[in-house]
Order: C-alpha cells, then structure tokens, then sequence
C-alpha cells in the first residue's frame, strides 16, 4: 500500500512539473499581444487616446460616449450620452467628478473613491489592462488553455487590489478574444473581434460584446480609436 502511494505521488509530483515547465508565462503572453498589435516600442509611446464607442442592445436606449486619455497626467473624460443628455465624468490626477444634466443647468458632484478607481483602470482597461501592470500594483498568473467559441486560448489571470482580470488570447494570433473583469462584485465579459489597424499603427478590436452578471443583456458596441492626437486641457477642467 506504501508502494502503491509512493508510486501515485511520484506520478502527481512528475506531471505537475511537466506542466510547470510547459506552462507559458504570463509576460510572454503579454508580449505576444504587442507583437501581433504593431509592437511593443508602439504601446510604450503611447501619451494620450481619444476613443469613440456606440452601444446597442435588444432591450435598451442606444447610446454613445467619447473618452480621452493623458497618461502622464492621469487624466480621464468620458462623456455618455443617452437621447441627447451627456453625462461627462471626469478625473484629473487625485480628484474625480461627475456633471448631470438637469433642465438647462448642470450639477456637479464628487465621485466616491470606488468610482474614482473604476475609472483610473478604465484609463488602462480602454487600451489593455496589463501595461504597466507590475508597477501598477498587479500580479499576472497562466491559468492554463482553455477554448473560447471554438477558439485554444490561453488563459492569464490579472489581480489588484479590488479588481481581477480574466484574460483569454488566442493561441494562434497572439491577440486578446475575451476579458472576464471582477470589480465590486460585478463580473463583466468582453468578447473582442474585428481587429482593426489605427492610424498610429496599433491593431485594436472594433468590435465587441459586453455582458454583465447584474443586467445579464448583451451589449453590442463599435469602438474606433485615435492615439497620441492632441487632447484639449479644457476637458479635465471642473
């Protein structure tokens, strides 16, 4: 019987170092990405973004929102509009605010600190949640291969603090197909599609496909995306 689970844990311990030794690190699966996306020097020069985003469900109002970015000043503006109302969130370094539309006057009011942070990995999450992301506090684990609509992916899993990223991409292309993002207890899944080449050289996905746990409604969005064109100080201003 000792024999037995001597020989049982030497199998165990064996195949679990052959899947260590197999297993592809996460940062080379990082790296793939910016590969098969234009290249890494491309990502590490990118100053600011502006992106343009258009919503449609089977059961809700169709919106729109335009964001842009200044990374160095950790800087974001994100305007939503829903049948002709905007509602501008802004953050501009440690403060964060957002304006309401009412009749013909505008409330101003703070954000909490829950959704000042929904917003500083919304800056990163816009582009790819994983740049920087050791200095950023976040540490990426291989989960494994897993397949995503007939598609071998392999799986990274992201953690900070408040925030995990389930990240699949595909074996093949190197590129992201899936983001399954945890944040206050919301789980949310971005399925990725029609890679499209920006004016500054990067590949970004045009397409996607937004579902929560809470609303649990597909959302189709468009997303075209500009970067490193000038972005006006005047958007950051309270």
């Amino acid at each position: 019987m000792k024999r037995f689970i001597g020989i049982s844990l030497a199998i165990f311990l064996a195949s679990a170092s052959i899947f260590a030794q197999t297993r592809i690190p996460a940062d080379t699966i990082f790296d793939n990405y910016y590969k098969a996306t234009g290249g890494k020097a491309l990502w590490q020069n990118i100053k600011t973004y502006s992106l343009k985003r258009s919503y449609t469900s089977a059961t809700t109002t169709p919106y729109t929102s335009s964001v842009a970015v200044s990374m160095a000043d950790n800087s974001v503006y994100k305007s939503k509009t829903i049948m002709n109302r905007a509602f501008v969130y802004t953050m501009k370094g440690a403060d964060a605010w957002v304006k309401v539309p009412l009749g013909n006057k505008v409330d101003v009011k703070d954000l909490s600190q829950a959704e000042k942070d929904a917003m500083k990995y919304e800056m990163y999450e816009n582009l790819v949640p994983f740049i920087d992301y050791q200095n950023r506090g976040f540490i990426a684990t291989t989960v494994g291969t897993e397949t995503i609509n007939g598609v071998a992916t392999n799986q990274v899993e992201l953690q900070g603090k408040g925030v995990k990223y389930n990240l699949y991409f595909d074996a093949k292309t190197g590129l992201l197909t899936r983001q399954k993002e945890t944040l206050a207890g919301v789980e949310t899944v971005t399925d990725f599609s029609g890679y499209t080449k920006s004016a500054f050289g990067l590949l970004y996905p045009a397409k996607l496909v937004e579902i929560n746990n809470v609303d649990k409604k597909p959302l189709s969005v468009t997303s075209s995306i500009s970067i490193n064109d000038a972005v006006s100080p005047e958007l950051f201003k309270r």
